[in-house]
């Protein structure tokens, strides 16, 4: 018995022995800044950045901000994503605890009668038995704390993965809602400018009937009613039907949305700090969910290794059995066995060898797919940070032309009722101001959307 749990004590004392390389972080190729931004942007070497900021402080109106609160709260998708890291922590524990000795206990009782023989008497026997046994597969060449660092990298992969889905849904949330308000904005419009056209419609009816213009000038006007009248019903459409889609993104059935402030009220900041490219590696959660894959390919390199050397395993029982249950705590009834066991792989034609090289070869397309993923997540914030100063600029010089073409529109009403111009000229400068003014708004779009994906692509909108 001491004999025993000597062996025990040196054998834990060996399992210190892990096989398999252990987890170096790769070096990444970060750039000094981001390209996308302006010279002095540039210049500044200030390590804040829009995505350290929470996304109710991005998102001023309080409308949108409940909406994302629902959103990840109800939202499937999210709720998906907790249940999967629930299963990772679970296995995590199965995995885990092949590392330490399975313990059990059993009781029985038995009786038995035997029939009178010719040449023996009838007996009857009662026996009692308590027992408890152990078995422990002995860890020492590491392979199950390797598979427990596996297992733990994955739990760790979940939660990244969890972040990763409530940015994105963050993101596609706030973009949805200020697709709804530009075209709630639309619809305004295109009704004010409907009702405009009737009365100048009705105007020139009035004027044709008295013979002062002709009934050209009245088709004309019936165009400029009828391409309003038309934008109506399809900017109805998808309204209604981005409702649906934020409905279905709050975890809802299709229903109105209520809205808050109007699409030309909501925040534009001037400029939006980048921050430094570093912190994206530690910001960005499909980065951190690409490296915590790599991590789990790698150990997993050390599992496979693993099965190259002996399994070394003890077990062991011990109990009481006696056929008096009154003796079974009392007389001589004590019994035990110990042993240990060794298997060593001797020929698995190439199985173990190609079970490292199916392992090598995994960290290899982790660790590529870690690099391929840090180049992408520089590459979409540059898109962004140039998407966000150029729409900017296009939505400047829109402002410009809406007003122009808003200009030319009443000058060629004043030109159509002085008699200087026909209402073609009218026909022509309404149709463009109306195009200028639905254009300006899909400008105003436009900058919000650039703010959303620069915000996503920086990293923000998991932080709770």
């Amino acid at each position: 018995m001491h004999k025993f749990i000597a062996l025990l004590g040196l054998t834990a004392l060996g399992t210190g022995c892990t096989v398999g390389p252990n987890y170096k972080k790769p070096a990444a190729k970060v750039p000094g800044t981001y390209r996308g931004l302006t010279a002095e942007e540039a210049a500044k070497t200030d390590s804040a950045s829009l995505a350290d900021q929470k996304w109710w402080d991005v998102f001023q109106d309080e409308q949108l901000r409940s909406l994302i609160r629902t959103a990840l709260q109800q939202n499937y998708d999210v709720r998906i994503a907790g249940a999967r890291i629930l299963q990772a922590q679970a296995q995590l524990g199965i995995t885990r605890a092949d590392q330490f000795p399975s313990v059990s206990a059993g009781a029985g009782i038995s009786d038995q009668r035997s029939a009178k023989g010719k040449f023996f008497p009838a007996f009857e026997t009662s026996t009692g038995k308590l027992n408890v046994s152990a078995a422990w597969d002995l860890d020492f060449w590491g392979k199950f704390r390797r598979a427990t660092e596996a297992a733990r990298a994955n739990l760790l992969e979940s939660e990244a993965a969890r972040q990763e889905v409530m940015l994105t849904l963050v993101a596609r949330v706030s973009s949805a809602y200020f697709q709804l308000r530009a075209l709630d904005l639309e619809l305004e419009i295109s009704k004010r400018t409907l009702a405009s056209r009737q009365e100048s419609l009705r105007l020139t009816t009035i004027l044709a009937d008295r013979g002062s213009t002709s009934m050209l000038d009245v088709r004309q006007a019936e165009q400029l009613v009828f391409t309003a009248a038309a934008e109506i019903p399809s900017l109805e459409q998808q309204i209604e039907q981005e409702e649906n889609l934020i409905s279905i993104l709050l975890g809802k059935n299709p229903d109105t949305v209520a809205r808050g402030q109007t699409l030309t009220e909501q925040a534009r900041p001037p400029a939006v700090p980048a921050g430094l490219p570093s912190s994206l590696l530690e910001r960005r959660p499909d980065i951190r969910q690409a490296e915590e894959q790599l991590i789990g390919a790698n150990a997993q390199i050390g599992v496979a290794k693993a099965a190259y050397f002996p399994q070394i395993s003890l077990s062991g029982s011990a109990g009481l059995q006696s056929a008096a249950l009154t003796n079974l705590f009392s007389g001589p009834s004590g019994t035990w066995d110990f042993g240990t066991s060794l298997a060593q792989p001797i020929f698995t034609a190439g199985k173990l060898r190609s079970n490292v090289r199916l392992a090598e070869a995994g960290q290899q397309a982790s660790l590529l797919f870690y690099q391929q993923t840090i180049q992408g997540a520089f590459r979409t914030v540059s898109d962004a940070l140039i998407a966000y100063r150029k729409t900017r600029e296009f939505r400047a010089q829109e402002e410009l032309l809406f007003q122009s073409a808003q200009d030319a529109a009443r000058l060629s009403h004043m030109r159509y009722t002085g008699g200087v111009t026909g209402y073609l000229e009218v026909l022509t400068n309404e149709t463009n101001a109306f195009s200028a003014e639905l254009g300006l708004v899909q400008a105003q779009l436009n900058e919000l959307l650039a703010l959303v994906q620069l915000y996503e692509a920086l990293g923000g909108g998991w932080q709770q």
